[in-house]
């Protein structure tokens, strides 16, 4: 389908062909990012993995990314650290259960993602000094301000003709976010220089033991990547800004009901370009948490199977599910996939920009068109699916074994993480993250609802995420 917003050209690929003709069959021409000026302030210049265009300075804001702070080694080394927040909630909720006390699951798997990136990010000081309300907070004001409707991004030459009074407001209100951003950076970035690196970092992108976060892993590079300080805090600022976006989702908002173009606004606008390196690890992470979870409560054969799975893969007197339990989960990697089939936080990836003209199915697409891929519609096309509108883990296993469409960017029919060159890095975090937590509630309790409720509303609220427009409140039972 072939838009105009504004004076902006915009393609929406809603079908798994066009989805295909976008990310691999022409995907060095739709390989860049549109721009936004409030971008370039709040995150000092276009320069990260998500915001930079395509040229030398993203493949090397990839490198540093995928080499450094997203590779395979690096998350592992944060499974202690995963290991140990999952025991902070599953203690919580086990405090609850005592007393038959309803808990909310939108809040606390929320706080979960939210504290798990921080500290990959800042280490464990996140907590100090309470600087994750901080993060919070900052958050909160520039989602404020990137939420709302950017006249310039839909009519550039307007803001000149106006004066610039527009763009100055905005640009105002950026810089006044970004300097809370550099008071509580400049901090983290002396109290890490000052104390170093719990162990040297490793070429290959690994570590000791020890946890060695974000910030002690740039300041290592730096040399090798030529980052200034302003570099290192553009990285952290887009990072710890997605770090809250479960918060923004939690809020609940209401969604005006011209929801589709606030929804393809919103993706050529900052507010979902700021969909980095950490879209996958922390949104992703609460969102899918959360309805994989209300889906269970609503298919009690399917909450009841993952249970015998989850329960019978743990030796006799260990406490709690590790990382090394998780391999021969099935039925639990297939209720991952079919809740990000059903229900993917982000219903448009990324905007992408294309650089050359070229088809897309029955388009002539030119350059300088913005283009979105719409995931949420390929994850119920019937054309891809069957029963599309139904939960059914199932469709991923085959005797006892995960199978089927893969959601790495390999099948264009489920792609809640994208495909290509700007495929999202922080899959493999937000992963980790969802697989301990969902296995650790399942298996340590079972589960009901509070008796005013007759059933879960699975009612969505669109925007920057899909969520739920209800809170999930949860009664737990110690198994």
């Amino acid at each position: 389908m072939m838009l105009r917003l504004g004076v902006v050209p915009t393609l929406v690929a809603s079908s798994m062909r066009a989805a295909q003709a976008v990310l691999r069959t022409h995907d060095q021409s739709f390989a860049s990012r549109p721009r936004s000026v409030c971008g370039d302030v709040l995150l000092y210049g276009p320069s990260d993995i998500a915001m930079a265009p395509y040229g030398e300075r993203w493949r090397l804001a990839k490198k540093l990314a995928t080499t450094h702070l997203l590779s395979t080694k690096k998350v592992q080394s944060y499974r202690a650290a995963r290991e140990e927040e999952v025991v902070l909630v599953i203690n919580k909720i086990r405090g609850a259960a005592v007393t038959r006390t309803v808990v909310d699951m939108s809040e606390l798997l929320s706080k979960f993602t939210s504290d798990m990136v921080c500290r990959a990010v800042a280490g464990r000081s996140f907590r100090v000094e309470g600087r994750d309300r901080v993060f919070q907070e900052l958050i909160d004001e520039g989602m404020v301000l990137l939420a709302g409707f950017n006249l310039e991004n839909f009519y550039p030459g307007l803001a000149k003709v106006a004066g610039g009074v527009l763009v100055s407001s905005a640009r105002r209100r950026a810089e006044r976010i970004r300097d809370g951003w550099e008071r509580i950076l400049d901090k983290l970035i002396d109290e890490h220089d000052n104390t170093g690196a719990p162990a040297a970092h490793h070429e290959d992108g690994g570590g000791s033991d020890q946890e060695c976060d974000f910030i002690h892993v740039l300041l290592s590079v730096k040399e090798e990547y030529g980052l200034t300080r302003d570099g290192i805090k553009g990285i952290l600022v887009v990072s710890s800004r997605i770090l809250f976006c479960s918060l923004l989702v939690a809020l609940r908002r209401q969604v005006p009901s011209f929801s589709i173009l606030y929804s393809l606004s919103i993706s050529t606008n900052l507010k979902m370009k700021l969909q980095n390196m950490f879209a996958a690890g922390t949104d992703t992470a609460y969102l899918v948490l959360e309805f994989a979870m209300a889906e269970l409560m609503l298919h009690q054969e399917a909450m009841a199977k993952l249970q015998r799975e989850v329960r019978r893969s743990v030796p006799k007197g260990q406490n709690a599910i590790n990382e090394d339990n998780l391999t021969g989960m099935a039925y639990l990697k297939a209720v991952i996939k079919e809740t990000l089939r059903l229900h993917p936080p982000s219903p448009l990836l990324l905007p992408h920009l294309c650089l050359e003209g070229c088809d897309v199915g029955s388009f002539q697409v030119p350059a300088g068109t913005t283009v979105l891929v719409n995931v949420w519609a390929i994850g119920r096309d019937p054309k891809a699916w069957d029963a599309t509108e139904e939960f059914m883990p199932e469709r991923f296993v085959q005797n006892e074994e995960i199978k089927g469409v893969d959601f790495r960017g390999r099948d264009f029919q489920l792609l809640p993480f994208g495909s290509g060159r700007r495929m999202c890095p922080g899959m493999d975090f937000a992963l980790a993250s969802i697989e301990i937590m969902l296995a650790n509630l399942v298996y340590h309790f079972d589960w009901e609802l509070p008796k005013d409720v007759d059933k879960i509303d699975m009612t969505e609220v669109s925007g920057l995420t899909v969520s739920r427009k209800e809170k999930l409140l949860l009664i737990p039972m110690t198994h």
